[in-house]
């Protein structure tokens, strides 16, 4: 048996490719996990289930599907058909890394659960520094994950040997309602849009990365949340040497870095990497909610941010950028705790991964990995100035705002064209100058 989870492919896929060169019949097998499932927002679960079906669809129809908990489901699935052996792809996270121990005590050894590859270039848990222990700088990692290197990718096997062995869909998969536009799920999608991306825009990445208005990013992290694409078929197009495929190399690295991160530290994806943080003070109450739902809806008053938030709700993604921008004022101008952004981003990302969103939530907090970050407070005026400086990006997402012309759009305070009057657009929810001053005075009560 092949269970699929994260590698929801049939191209570059080593337990794949090893179990229909190794066995006659191979049964490939998704279980519907409800524990996963239930703590999926509606925007992955309805693009999961795309994936799953585009999967099933490059096999001829030949994917089990069953719901309930793996232990269970694996086993039986594994006894009724009498395999020798389920192979998966590994799993480095804190679920994944304990669902797996459940399953192969509960297969045994006459049927053994077998990690064959995984969803990293690097596997999790493989570079060390000079000293054995993990790294927790990303420089030195980038520079060893660079070193050690990667497979090339391997192409799709025949699958002749695929069979359903006369097994039956049991429970099928739940459908997610959302108005959300997400896209095109699946492989083939995945690849389209890596041509595209190749072709377009990633020699002018090292620039255009950053500007949301361009919309000249990649957008290949749903697919890569989901293995529809693996690292290695995007590394392999990359020349080594031009600025651009550098820089997206570098953007796949610090996915992996922090992966790495979480395979050693998996508490961090619940509370703070650096213990001391547990003692700064973040504002709670009816105040701190009520800043938090703006927020959350898209009413801080600053163009930049609500543009962001309100491309979260309306796509299930937003600009990379954006979300460091949108991160840094929840924490420094509103001073909530970032764990209520990160949960927020969850539910509603549809390429939520739990190293990279908790990790670089705490990247802007100053709780992770990085020496010193929490002294880069983002400016969400000066910021949205310089990477939408037409203001095009905030007039797409913050329609109040589209009589406004020019980069005055991201201070519409200023403009006397609206003044508020008759706008449904809020004036500032908070001072960024006076805030930004007292979030560097609760990080100096710290005592760093």
């Amino acid at each position: 048996m092949v269970w699929f989870r994260r590698d929801l492919r049939v191209g570059d896929h080593p337990a794949l490719r090893r179990a229909l060169r190794e066995y006659d019949r191979v049964v490939p097998l998704f279980v519907c996990d409800p524990r996963l499932l239930g703590a999926s927002g509606v925007n992955r679960l309805a693009f999961l289930s795309g994936c799953v079906r585009e999967l099933d669809r490059s096999i001829d129809g030949r994917l089990v599907i069953r719901s309930g908990p793996p232990e269970r489901i694996v086993f039986d699935v594994a006894r009724t058909v009498g395999a020798a052996a389920v192979l998966v792809t590994s799993d480095s996270g804190p679920y994944g890394r304990g669902r797996d121990e459940r399953v192969a005590t509960a297969l045994g050894e006459r049927c053994p659960l077998l990690s064959v590859g995984s969803s990293y270039a690097v596997e999790p848990g493989t570079l060390h520094t000079a000293a054995g222990s993990p790294f927790q700088v990303f420089s030195p990692f980038s520079r060893a994950w660079r070193e050690h290197g990667w497979d090339a990718p391997a192409d799709v096997p025949q699958l002749g040997g695929l069979d359903r062995a006369g097994l039956a869909n049991e429970g099928g998969f739940p459908q997610a309602e959302t108005g959300a536009r997400l896209p095109e799920p699946g492989e083939a999608a995945a690849h389209r849009r890596l041509d595209a991306f190749l072709a377009q825009h990633v020699d002018g990445y090292r620039v255009e990365r950053d500007r949301p208005d361009l919309d000249h990013t990649s957008r290949l992290s749903p697919y890569l949340r989901f293995g529809c694409l693996h690292p290695r078929q995007i590394l392999s197009r990359l020349e080594p040497g031009r600025a651009g495929h550098d820089i997206f190399a570098s953007e796949l690295c610090w996915r992996e870095f922090y992966a790495d991160v979480l395979h050693h530290r998996p508490d961090s994806a619940r509370t703070h990497y650096r213990s001391d943080w547990r003692s700064f003070q973040v504002d709670t109450g009816r105040g701190a909610d009520e800043r938090f739902l703006a927020w959350t809806e898209g009413r801080t008053g600053y163009p930049i941010v609500d543009a962001g938030m309100r491309q979260l709700l309306a796509e299930g993604w937003m600009h990379n950028r954006v979300r460091m921008i949108v991160a840094s004022f929840l924490v420094k101008d509103l001073h909530l705790d970032w764990t209520r952004g990160a949960r927020w981003f969850m539910r509603h990302l549809v390429d939520g991964d739990l190293a990279s969103n908790q990790l670089n939530w705490q990247w802007v907090a100053g709780s992770g990995t990085d020496a010193a970050p929490f002294f880069r407070v983002f400016n969400p005026t000066t910021q949205g100035r310089k990477f939408d400086p037409d203001g095009e990006y905030v007039r797409r997402w913050v329609p109040e705002l589209r009589s406004v012309d020019g980069d005055v759009v991201h201070e519409p305070w200023k403009s006397a064209d609206t003044l508020f009057d008759g706008s449904d657009y809020p004036p500032p929810l908070v001072d960024h100058g006076v805030e930004r001053d007292e979030a560097l005075a609760r990080f100096r009560r710290l005592g760093r």
